[in-house]
């Protein structure tokens, strides 16, 4: 087993678009769905995710805000990320992450109607390259 960097995961990560997005649901069962970062990828611990306000995934984030989330790559890369979520609905916020993508979701850009933005800070990120596992701490 051998550790790797933050840096190091990023840089395998920077083409893994869509995440599944775990969360507590009201009843206590976990709910996932798919989640795109629309290519916002320079992860440091924080990830970035577009959705309606009145969603469910914004409703069982603001009932608990532990979430995980499960990344993909080429070639038997996969990395599990734990954090804390939270709901953002700051306009300066959204245009700061708002890629030209994201408008085929909300035609009318950071004005939306209903727009709202997740903001994941990853606590610890488990990852598996080929047969190399391990594990990285980023906050408590």
């Amino acid at each position: 087993m051998t550790d790797k960097s933050l840096a190091e995961i990023a840089e395998k990560m920077r083409d893994i678009d869509v995440a599944m997005l775990s969360t507590h649901t009201q009843g206590g069962a976990i709910a996932g769905r798919p989640m795109s970062n629309n290519q916002d990828v320079e992860y440091d611990g924080s990830s970035f995710y577009f959705t309606w306000d009145k969603s469910q995934v914004v409703e069982d984030i603001e009932r608990d805000a532990n979430v995980s989330l499960a990344f993909k790559g080429e070639d038997g890369f996969w990395v599990a990320v734990e954090g804390k979520a939270e709901i953002i609905r700051d306009k300066a916020a959204f245009e700061e992450h708002w890629t030209d993508d994201i408008d085929e979701w909300f035609e009318q850009g950071t004005d939306t109607p209903g727009l709202a933005m997740i903001k994941i800070e990853a606590v610890r990120a488990h990852y598996w390259d080929g047969e190399d596992e391990g594990e990285v701490t980023l906050s408590s």
